[in-house]
């Protein structure tokens, strides 16, 4: 890792954007990727597989696996099965982790302490990033709700950026996503253009539970009003 030796405090990124370096341990990271790694096996081969999406400007160079709700890009909308298939079930380490880290990041961006109760973390998007990938910039405008978007990541350095609610441009703010890292996203910068610039390879720390790569793990709220489990 190479930033393992500079001191990393909790930073207010912007507005409703908050940036927690190390929030997971070590062995969180690796009990996280063998989790997702066991639901990738079991779904192979299936319409719900972990698979690299491909859209009208070209296919992605990110693999996504998604738990508790599908996102269709070919009709646009969330769904829970394909062709019978059931979506995974939103895993209870991350329903679990969800709160924490919301009240974790609300306790340095003020803006996202609306949310903080009452959140119901309903599906999560695990993308796993190769050597030599990245995501361009785009809007997480799927949901029906305006709740914040909590991010980890687990591997590979990266170099995530988060722009204006207008278009692609600048103003940018850079942040450095190392392994562990918390970021939590929500209002005034929840539909802000956002993506992720490159991924050094090579820099992740022994015992995360990748050998190569970098896993981002995504965590929303779909429904505007949702359903509380009985």
């Amino acid at each position: 890792m190479l930033f393992d030796s500079l001191p990393r405090p909790a930073v207010k990124v912007a507005p409703g954007v908050a940036h927690l370096p190390g929030w997971l341990d070590i062995d969180q990271q690796r009990a996280l990727v063998e989790e997702f790694r066991e639901t990738a096996r079991a779904y192979s081969g299936t319409p719900m597989g972990m698979y690299k999406p491909q859209l009208k400007s070209g296919q992605m160079s990110v693999f996504q696996l998604h738990v508790g709700r599908f996102w269709h890009y070919g009709s646009y909308r969330y769904v829970n099965n394909i062709e019978g298939t059931q979506v995974p079930p939103m895993p209870g380490s991350l329903a679990g982790l969800a709160p924490a880290a919301l009240r974790a990041a609300a306790s340095v961006s003020a803006e996202l302490e609306p949310w903080v109760e009452g959140y119901v973390p309903q599906m999560a998007l695990i993308n796993y990033y190769p050597p030599g990938s990245a995501m361009g910039m785009h809007v997480d405008d799927f949901e029906e709700s305006e709740a914040p978007v909590i991010s980890l990541s687990i591997g590979d350095e990266a170099l995530f950026r988060m722009g204006n609610t207008d278009n692609r441009n600048k103003p940018w703010d850079d942040i450095m996503a190392c392994s562990g890292d918390l970021i939590v996203f929500g209002g005034p910068k929840r539909f802000a253009y956002h993506g992720i610039v490159r991924v050094d390879d090579g820099t992740l720390p022994e015992g995360c539970g990748l050998r190569e790569g970098r896993i981002n793990i995504t965590i929303r709220q779909v429904d505007a009003a949702p359903r509380t489990p009985e």
